[in-house]
């Protein structure tokens, strides 16, 4: 028994002598950034500064593990997504550039930058992340052009460089771009023209506003939801183009030089916003069915003939400076009065003789009426914006209809 009491302890004790060990011993790292990418974040920390109030950068120390970085996450030994500044709301942003050595981060598929005053260009180096999937830098001061080799990102489904100072033509690989969903590039000095998309492009969102893009509006995907292109400097006629894009939720291409007809068939595009405004379409406005599009703008064109009453399921309706003519359907004061769908109704500076409302009727507090500048003179009074002007009615001598 004593020998075997013996035997009991001595293996006890070797145990507890290699459990120390193993406690004594340094643990290996559970994760060791690749030393590519390692060298790659030093790079895009050096050209990278926190404006004041930011403190984004404060925890990058590159003496402990650069995965658990702000905006840094990881798949095993590769960076994958890159989120740089600190996202919350009103965070002052970053100031710097963006340096080449961020197309070294081969694995990256996600690279998101918070408004800020980063400048320079956009790394062409990028075009080297082949699994990028999304890119969005917005609102900083970035200029020079996209570059062409951004094309070759068969992965790339969003790309939103908007609100900076790109110049230049939009490439048109990008527009051949395999998986591209969004392509948000408004708010820049793009000039060129709107590039040419396949039919089967996987495009959703094409927000092109406020550059300086000429030529025409091309073939577009017919599974877009989104179109923005207004405040541009395109020109040419759109009624073969919008009649196929069956699926928009949302059109803009006011404040461009484009004319001829709108197909009745826009207005029964599934829309929430209708803007034409502030262009040279001309011709009758017909639809073909009630229109229930909550917000029509077709003010300062050269659209002609009468109002349409299928428009009174409209919600808020702009058919101010134009050239309308005959009197206001009854249909759209109903709705105006007696608190339908419809709230905004402006007629200002067109040629209509006439509307039939009460003189003493109230018009609700929540609706806005402007009749000025027609051939007739207004029978309520309806507060009107400013730049409807002060006077009440056309001259007579461009009213030759007008009987009173």
């Amino acid at each position: 028994m004593a020998v075997v009491a013996a035997r009991l302890r001595a293996a006890v004790l070797a145990a507890c002598v290699v459990l120390v060990a193993m406690a004594a011993a340094p643990r290996p790292a559970l994760g060791i950034l690749d030393p590519v990418d390692f060298l790659a974040l030093q790079a895009v920390r050096r050209s990278l500064d926190d404006m004041p109030g930011s403190a984004f950068f404060d925890a990058w120390d590159f003496t402990a593990d650069p995965c658990a970085f702000p905006g840094v996450y990881c798949d095993g030994d590769r960076v994958a997504s890159l989120a740089l500044g600190d996202p919350r709301a009103g965070s002052p942003g970053l100031t710097g550039r963006l340096d080449p050595a961020l197309g070294r981060l081969s694995a990256l598929a996600e690279l998101s930058l918070v408004p800020g005053r980063v400048e320079g260009e956009l790394p062409a180096s990028l075009a080297s992340c082949s699994n990028l999937r999304f890119l969005a830098v917005s609102k900083n001061l970035l200029s020079g052009q996209i570059p062409d080799g951004f094309g070759a990102l068969s992965n790339l489904r969003t790309l939103d460089v908007s609100f900076n100072q790109i110049s230049g033509a939009i490439p048109p690989s990008i527009a051949s771009l395999p998986s591209i969903t969004n392509l948000i590039l408004c708010h820049n000095q793009l000039t060129g023209g709107v590039p040419s998309f396949r039919d089967t492009s996987p495009l959703l969102r094409l927000d092109l506003k406020h550059n300086a893009l000429t030529g025409g509006v091309p073939t577009l995907p017919t599974g877009l939801q989104y179109l923005s292109l207004s405040a541009n400097k395109l020109s040419g006629t759109v009624d073969q183009v919008l009649p196929r894009l069956t699926r928009l939720n949302f059109l803009d291409l006011s404040m461009n030089q484009l004319e001829g007809p709108i197909p009745a068939s826009v207005f029964a595009l599934p829309l929430s916003v209708l803007q034409l405004q502030r262009n040279f379409f001309a011709g009758p406005v017909q639809p073909a069915n009630d229109v229930t599009i909550p917000v029509v703008d077709l003010s300062y064109n050269r659209f002609w003939g009468q109002l349409s009453p299928l428009l009174a399921g409209v919600g808020q309706l702009y058919l101010n400076n134009n050239r309308f003519t005959g009197e206001v359907p009854s249909r759209l004061v109903q709705e105006l009065v007696g608190s339908g769908g419809l709230q905004v109704l402006y007629l200002q500076h067109n040629f209509l003789t006439g509307i039939e409302i009460s003189p003493s009727s109230s018009l609700p507090s929540t609706v806005s009426l402007c009749l000025m500048y027609n051939c007739m003179v207004p029978p309520v009074y309806a507060p009107c914006p400013i730049k409807a002007g002060s006077q009440n009615t056309r001259p007579a001598d461009q009213c030759p209809e007008w009987r009173g």
